[in-house]
């Protein structure tokens, strides 16, 4: 098994053919895909007609299953949720801004793997935003700014029962999403600038949604400086867009980058299974 990894030519990703994701892996084959992961943040794996023991196997290779609150898991599944779409949903595309997964945890995930089931014809695109390559290029007066904040992140603004996706998103939504009150307790602060467990890269870890303010700061003067970060962290010149097709898997590095999905695919139903990578 001869492991070929091909760079996106944008700001982060690459493509890893080569290889059979439904067979068992050597712990040096496992070994390349971090290798390769940890380089280019999001790999894609084209071609993989994986089934759900699959997709789990795989995620267990590079750490321990994530936490995956406020979404149910499929039946059948403790570790496993689906992000799905039907033909004639009309609710707001799920996951249409940037974020990085479940940074409001006290240690948030290492990573996150999606499995392409049912893939739309047209649309339905994921962006990512290698936050290396914001930092590393970011003005010195906004740097200078952000040097030593805390961040503080929480679930609240997504799902509280009063959330963007609360108890009024659900009566139009077929993900099973489960709003609660124990958003407003899921809060906790990271640096804003942080280094990478793993490289020691230094990046910035969050954005505005997830990120509610800054430890000492006014809600006015966190506001402006998230808005202010938001609108360098997200540029084109940071970003990949990523192109799905069915019985691809798709593994990002929440640590490197943010995401969001993108819609453009009304009339056409779109179901990806995931699972949360969890830190070591």
């Amino acid at each position: 098994m001869t492991l070929e990894v091909k760079p996106s030519g944008e700001a982060c990703g690459a493509t890893v053919t080569g290889i059979d994701l439904t067979t068992p892996l050597t712990p040096e084959t496992v070994a390349e895909i971090r290798s390769a992961w940890l380089a280019h943040h999001v790999l894609a794996f084209p071609d993989q007609a994986m089934n759900d023991d699959d997709l789990e196997r795989f995620t267990l290779y590079f750490g321990p299953f994530g936490d995956d609150p406020f979404i149910a898991s499929i039946p059948g599944r403790d570790h496993i949720i689906a992000v799905k779409r039907e033909a004639d949903e009309t609710a707001p595309v799920f996951a249409e801004s940037w974020h990085t997964d479940w940074s409001f945890q006290k240690t948030p995930p290492a990573g996150t793997c999606l499995f392409g089931i049912t893939i739309p014809p047209m649309g339905g695109d994921t962006l990512f935003a290698n936050q290396h390559l914001a930092l590393e290029n970011m003005p010195d007066e906004l740097r200078t700014k952000l040097e030593g904040k805390i961040a503080i992140h929480s679930a609240r603004v997504p799902y509280a029962k009063e959330g963007v996706y609360g108890e009024a998103d659900a009566q139009n939504r077929s993900m099973d999403i489960r709003a609660s009150a124990d958003a407003l307790a899921a809060e906790h602060k990271h640096p804003i600038i942080r280094k990478h467990p793993e490289t020691g890269r230094e990046g910035i870890f969050g954005c505005v949604g997830y990120v509610v303010g800054f430890e000492g700061m006014s809600e006015a003067e966190s506001m402006a400086l998230l808005a202010e970060l938001y609108v360098w962290q997200t540029r084109e010149e940071f970003q990949y867009r990523h192109k799905w097709r069915e019985n691809m898997l798709v593994m990002w590095d929440n640590r490197s980058v943010l995401h969001m999905a993108t819609g453009g695919y009304d009339g056409h139903a779109r179901l990806l299974h995931r699972t949360t990578i969890g830190a070591s």
